[in-house]
């Protein structure tokens, strides 16, 4: 059974990935087009968005 924690990290990565695919692909940030007048609101998503990779990397390597 997933805790919170592992929800919120899973809905952090799935953010993430979702926001590189849209500048790969299209050239467009969703996360600076929506909290794009707020840089520090930015910058805090994408340090969430990496904790919640670094936290997924190490709940995956803990669970072997």
């Amino acid at each position: 059974m997933m805790k919170t924690i592992d929800w919120v990290a899973m809905i952090l990565v799935i953010v993430g990935g979702l926001n590189w695919g849209l500048v790969g692909a299209l050239n467009y940030n969703l996360v600076e087009s929506l909290l794009g007048t707020w840089p520090i609101v930015v910058k805090t998503v994408y340090v969430l968005v990496g904790l919640g990779a670094l936290y997924s990397v190490y709940h995956l390597f803990m669970n072997k």
